[in-house]
């Protein structure tokens, strides 16, 4: 169903051989990364290990497996997500909470060199607020207190919510709590946690 209504919007806004060739396109791409593999699913495995009921997720464990090892370290206080190759700061607490439009300010300044974070010494000026899909593909659904894989490397993780760039609304932002790893929305005038990301498509 999602898939038509894909199709029909693009058809109202590209036309019929504009909607084609990006259909054919998503097609090659679907087959070519082994999505369109009956039993496959083109997004990461939650974490989830014990099954308590025949046929959920920790019994199936569908979705892309995890690399070993899931996190690589650096020397100036950055860590690759093996997953999906976002690059994080080490340390998940630079500056305690913010408002929202502070945190955002906050990481520009990160950029400019006017904001520093304890054992960062890199000099990347990309950092950014992570969206809320970024923010969530860290979380291990397995794990809690936080809701990171076991053996991450990050320091300073709080077990509250971490503001993402995501809007909800006009007056809204969407997090995620990491203590159970659970996503939700908050005004953007409430504190919450921040943590810079880099990288990306």
């Amino acid at each position: 169903m999602m898939v038509i209504l894909m199709m029909k919007n693009l058809f109202i806004r590209l036309g019929r051989t504009r909607t084609l060739s990006v259909f054919l396109v998503l097609i090659g791409l679907m087959i070519q990364n082994g999505w369109a593999e009956e039993g496959n699913a083109p997004v990461p495995k939650t974490g989830q290990t014990q099954p308590y009921h025949n046929n959920d997720d920790g019994d199936l464990e569908t979705g892309v497996a995890w690399p070993t090892p899931r996190f690589s370290e650096h020397d100036d206080g950055t860590v690759t997500d093996e997953l999906t190759g976002l690059v994080w700061m080490k340390n998940a607490n630079c500056w305690g909470n913010q408002l929202w439009n502070q945190a955002l300010d906050t990481i520009a300044g990160l950029n400019a060199g006017s904001q520093h974070c304890s054992g960062y010494t890199g000099n990347h000026t990309d950092w950014r607020l992570p969206n809320i899909e970024e923010l969530e593909s860290l979380v291990d659904l397995s794990q809690r207190y936080p809701a990171l894989p076991s053996g991450h490397p990050f320091s300073g993780v709080q077990s509250y919510n971490y503001w993402s760039a995501t809007t909800a609304g006009s007056t809204g932002a969407w997090y995620v709590y990491l203590s159970l790893g659970y996503v939700g929305s908050n005004y953007t005038y409430a504190y919450d946690y921040v943590w810079p990301v880099r990288g990306g498509p």
